[in-house]
């Protein structure tokens, strides 16, 4: 296979973009800038390779934590602010991509009209659960609630079933805690957040009328009754396990072991019915008969204050300033530690993108996603998946029997660029100029009984789970593809006016990140046909999980705060695709570069400049309370040790920048990990 360059003749990629808008941030490309050079690299490659960056760039007052992919967002971000504001400045056409989404824009900036609401819009909810005189209107209520997208005591999804991935099944799941993890509801280094849960839960209730001594004692209860929950619930870690979480049962099985709530009138009134709701796959079934012990032993007044809390806590972005604020103060100030809102039009920006999101995507995709682009990261792509295959086919850890499916699967591997062929149709979906309550409301449950109505009907492989405007990528088991879209495809990860080795650290590694978690610790349980099942021989399975400990034991050492170490299990699947997207990165680059004068760019040969380009992808400034909420939530290691933790397990790192024995960045060959 032929591997043509990265740099093109042609105009950049990035000069398609709107750079031409005054008031756009700069391009965040990789910069030898960022560079800390009294940093010796053999001591400290993350600081080396962004020392400078993290010192000129503190956190902006209004987020947790700034990073390459923050300054990107941030960019786009900028971009959906010129085309919300061009939306919103004259009429449209009704119905129109246009008119939705720039009638969705004015009325969230229309501030007056949402604080001259106060609690209208959901006053109904309210007196619905005030209303409530038994767990028969108990389900009815929920079930309106989820509808609505408001989240409580569990959750009832549909999506394609993991053993049967061309058909789309039925799922429950734990929910309705509103602490970060379970972990949060029981430790003693997390007890300020339960008290400061406390004093934001009063707080809402009295927005809402309650008196101080009637809101003090609801958010205690509040707390009770959600900790009594969290006892059943799986943490982050456990909730990784895709095996341990399919159970599927016939629906009435679930209905026996809840029988305090009557489950068959929930889903009716859900609008979930026929043969297919038949069967459900729970996620968590001691969760459900935790909650079946908390049904039967709570008065109905419990279960009241929980719900009252739900709807004010769904409502309070769309509500007036003071509720906004409350919801800000604990849940990003208190628990992630940001101090200031960011500006209104990007509050919107992010609403609007979260609720129509392939309406406002076609107009970003319009503007800012030149059709080349498609073309060039698909040429890229083909460079990076012919790596992988080779790897499979010349594994030296994996039997013959095993090796024949991983290539079968590998063979039905494909990828979608930039944004879905097919839009979604919001023609059904009112939107008005002047109630932004309305319009999210109209828009989450037009999403919601659009998920349930898929109920029983073959999967659709071409739909996407993120919008185009969006600095992320991601990989489907089920669908066995992966998915880039457009906001991704620019600088620091993909960007036309820079050399071969710069984009292969960047976008190269993470096209084979994406590619990798097709064969991660999880990713791995699926097949060619996106099923889950064990189709690994015992003695390839164990080799696999030999070879998975040690990045387990890696990054378990690792230390995101004095004291606070990386969880190596949750993070095991993120920190195997980084070393397989680095792995296979780096070998697509040294084919590119075969038979070609290599040169040094700013003094670096293409190698050193491929593993700068990588470091420089995670450069991040966190803050305190947001490193340790993430330890405990996030599957993906902090990115210092994103930017290292899969370089010290590759010998080429440590070749091209002539790290020995002793220096603190070796590692020993015995204890680097190599699974892809």
């Amino acid at each position: 296979m032929k591997h043509p360059r990265l740099l093109l003749a042609a105009a950049s990629l990035a000069a398609c973009l709107p750079l031409a808008a005054t008031d756009l941030p700069p391009v965040p490309r990789f910069s030898p800038a960022y560079m800390d050079t009294t940093v010796d690299p053999r001591a400290d490659f993350a600081r080396y390779a962004w020392g400078n960056w993290s010192k000129d760039n503190p956190i902006p007052a209004d987020k947790s934590r700034w990073a390459a992919f923050g300054e990107l967002d941030q960019y786009n971000q900028a971009g959906l602010k010129a085309i919300l504001e061009a939306a919103a400045a004259k009429s449209h056409e009704p119905g129109s991509v246009e008119q939705k989404v720039g009638d969705f824009f004015l009325s969230a900036m229309d501030t007056g009209t949402i604080d001259a609401a106060g609690t209208k819009p959901i006053a109904t909810d309210l007196a619905q659960v005030a209303a409530m005189n038994n767990l028969t209107d108990l389900a009815h209520t929920l079930a309106v609630l989820h509808n609505q997208g408001v989240s409580g005591f569990f959750g009832v999804v549909v999506f394609a079933d993991q053993k049967k991935s061309d058909i789309n099944a039925l799922y429950a799941f734990q929910g309705g805690l509103s602490l970060p993890s379970k972990d949060y509801y029981f430790d003693g280094k997390f007890a300020k957040f339960r008290d400061g849960f406390v004093g934001h839960a009063a707080k809402l209730f009295e927005l809402a009328g309650d008196t101080p001594a009637a809101a003090a004692a609801a958010a205690k209860q509040l707390l009770d009754i959600e900790t009594a929950l969290a006892v059943n619930a799986k943490t982050p870690t456990e909730l990784r396990d895709r095996v341990a979480n399919y159970n599927k049962m016939p629906t009435a099985e679930l209905a026996a072991k809840v029988p305090a709530f009557p489950l068959a009138a929930y889903l009716a009134d859900r609008g979930i019915g026929g043969p297919a709701a038949a069967e459900i796959i729970v996620g968590q079934p001691k969760f459900f008969e935790g909650l079946q012990a908390q049904l039967a032993a709570r008065p109905l007044d419990d279960w009241k204050v929980y719900l009252r809390y739900k709807i004010l806590r769904n409502a309070a972005p769309y509500l007036t300033a003071a509720f906004e604020q409350e919801v800000f103060r604990f849940y990003s100030t208190e628990l992630q530690g940001t101090p200031a809102m960011e500006p209104r039009w990007q509050r919107t920006a992010r609403v609007v993108d979260g609720q129509i999101g392939e309406a406002l995507g076609q107009l970003y995709v319009a503007r800012y996603y030149p059709p080349e682009a498609k073309a060039r990261m698909a040429a890229l792509i083909a460079n990076i998946t012919a790596v992988m295959k080779d790897r499979l086919a010349q594994l030296d850890w994996m039997t013959e029997p095993t090796r024949q499916k991983a290539l079968a699967k590998f063979t039905r591997f494909y990828a979608k660029i930039g944004h879905p062929e097919k839009w979604k149709d919001y023609s059904t979906v009112p939107v008005v100029r002047d109630n932004y309550f309305a319009n999210v409301r109209a828009s989450t449950e037009f999403e919601v009984r659009r998920n349930t109505a898929k109920l029983g009907q073959p999967v659709d492989k071409t739909e996407w789970s993120m919008t185009p405007p969006t600095v992320n990528a991601y990989f489907q088991p089920t669908a066995n593809n992966i998915n880039f879209p457009a906001g991704i495809l620019q600088p620091p990860f993909f960007d036309f006016t820079l050399d071969d080795a710069v984009n292969y650290g960047g976008i190269g590694a993470v096209i084979g990140h994406e590619i990798t978690h097709g064969f991660d610790d999880q990713g791995r349980r699926y097949d060619a046909e996106g099923n889950l099942t064990d189709w690994w021989t015992a003695e390839d399975a164990a080799a696999f999980e030999e070879r998975a400990l040690k990045m387990v034991e890696q990054y378990n050492a690792y230390e995101a705060l004095p004291g606070l170490h990386v969880k190596g299990r949750l993070t095991l699947g993120e920190n195997i695709a980084d070393l397989g997207g680095v792995s296979i990165a780096y070998e697509a680059l040294q084919r590119s570069l075969a038979g070609k004068e290599r040169k040094l760019i700013d003094g670096f040969t293409p190698e050193q400049r491929f593993f700068l380009s990588w470091a420089q992808v995670w450069r991040t400034n966190i803050r305190d309370n947001e490193a340790r909420r993430r330890v405990e939530v996030d599957s993906h290691s902090p990115g210092r040790f994103r930017a290292i933790g899969p370089l010290v397990n590759f010998q080429p790192f440590y070749d091209a920048f002539g790290i020995k024995a002793g220096d603190p960045m070796w590692v020993a060959p015995e204890k680097r990990a190599k699974i892809w």
